[in-house]
């Protein structure tokens, strides 16, 4: 009897650690939020400047004349130059739909006059006095404040960015001093490569799955006549990165304003069949394909996840949840004490230290 005690005490104890660890975690992403994100952001950033590189590196003339800083700073600088140009693009729709927000608000009064004929309510009537109660002010304050943010970020995350590379150059030295062992400094080595490919190949490859979703959308929205379609594009390739409430967010986006535009319920429709029908061709068909079970994530936790980290960081909680998860994931199953939560973390269970994204990717390939 004092056996069995004794065997269930230290788990016990184990537990409570780990609870009170969670809750100050936790309280210290909370209230380290504006600081943590941009530095998150910044990591995977280099993480894709890293993917770019091995393919950069397959070119034998970049492989034998520049060295691997020459090679970062090209990646870099060709995310930084697509970058500008997506923004200044965005800058001229975004002026388009403030020059024409007028226009915007009558139709919208005739839309809902329509909607109340249509379904036999006074719908016109609740959706005003909705509108009198809401303080607009409030609300585009808010906006102008995010905006702010976001650009007092940007600048943020490029020196973070930076640094990163920086630091990239004489990592491998302090590994070295850090793990004298050779033994033990190949297991971190493996750990840090594993996790790299896991991350920096979901990233490509939902950035790559993000940019076709953005094309055809532009595309469908272009065919309809809605106005700025890059600027909706872009809303739905940055939006096609939360997982599964991501992709239905972007397409009611988009059919709600072909409404504002209009001024008739027909339109909504249209958008919403055609962007619709996008997602899940792309999002059911194309994704599984490219990435296969390559995360090796259950869908429960995927779900549970963005949920968490929504709550913690909101939007942007939701947009890192699956690369934080699965850097948990790599972690855990390295650490024996913690191997549980990667084991409850894992799709089926399968967390073996030799687990890589090629070996996923040949699994998939397989089946």
């Amino acid at each position: 009897m004092s056996q069995k005690s004794d065997k269930q005490g230290p788990d016990l104890v184990k537990i409570t650690y780990l609870l009170i660890s969670l809750i100050a975690v936790v309280v210290i992403l909370v209230y380290t939020e504006e600081y943590v994100i941009p530095f998150i952001i910044a990591m995977l950033v280099w993480f894709i400047i890293h993917e770019a590189r091995e393919y950069l590196v397959r070119i034998p003339l970049v492989r034998d004349k520049f060295p691997v800083w020459v090679q970062s700073v090209i990646a870099f600088l060709f995310i930084n130059v697509i970058g500008f140009i997506i923004l200044d693009m965005l800058y001229i729709n975004v002026s388009q739909l403030t020059e024409n927000i007028d226009n915007y608000e009558n139709n919208f009064v005739v839309a809902m006059h329509e909607l109340s004929d249509v379904t036999g309510m006074d719908v016109a009537s609740q959706v005003n006095d909705y509108t009198e109660k809401t303080d607009f002010t409030d609300i585009i304050s808010s906006m102008i404040d995010t905006a702010t943010t976001l650009f007092g970020d940007a600048f943020l995350i490029l020196i973070y960015i930076i640094f990163l590379l920086i630091e990239e150059t004489i990592f491998d030295k302090k590994m070295e001093a850090f793990y004298p062992s050779e033994d033990v400094r190949k297991k971190k080595f493996s750990l840090l490569n594993k996790m790299d490919r896991n991350i920096g190949q979901y990233l490509l490859l939902k950035t790559f799955v993000s940019f076709i979703t953005g094309i055809l959308s532009y595309v469908a929205l272009l065919a309809f006549g809605i106005e700025a379609p890059i600027f909706w594009a872009m809303l739905i390739f940055v939006l096609n990165y939360i997982p599964t409430v991501g992709s239905l967010i972007a397409t009611l986006f988009p059919a709600v304003f072909a409404v504002l535009q209009y001024g008739e319920l027909t339109p909504f429709v249209y958008i919403l069949v055609s962007v619709g029908t996008i997602q899940v061709i792309v999002g059911n068909i194309i994704e599984p394909k490219l990435m296969g079970n390559s995360l090796n994530m259950s869908p429960l936790v995927v779900i549970l996840s963005l949920t968490i980290w929504g709550a913690i960081w909101g939007v942007m909680g939701m947009i890192l949840s699956v690369p934080i998860t699965v850097m948990m994931i790599i972690v855990c199953e390295e650490i024996p004490s913690l191997k549980f939560i990667a084991i409850a973390l894992s799709e089926k269970g399968d967390v073996a230290s030799d687990y890589s994204l090629d070996h996923a990717t040949e699994d998939s390939a397989d089946n």
